[in-house]
């Protein structure tokens, strides 16, 4: 993981986060933590199906290998 990736990370910390997934699931939640192979541990985390279909899912841990983005907030 890159310096720059690492630095948007942290500041990302204890934010809401968008995350795709190589199964193109969605997941959105509060980050908690990350480490060098881009795990994340997500607080709160929600699965989105679609646009009105909010299923969740409280917390969890994410493989690295499986997220394709990670959306910082705004």
């Amino acid at each position: 993981m890159t310096d720059e990736v690492s630095d948007i990370l942290e500041k990302s910390l204890g934010e809401i986060v968008l995350v795709s997934l190589k199964n193109r699931r969605r997941l959105r939640g509060r980050l908690e933590g990350f480490d060098e192979h881009l795990n994340l541990v997500l607080k709160d985390a929600e699965y989105l199906s679609d646009a009105s279909t909010v299923k969740k899912l409280s917390s969890i841990i994410l493989r690295g290998d499986n997220i394709v983005t990670v959306s910082p907030p705004k």
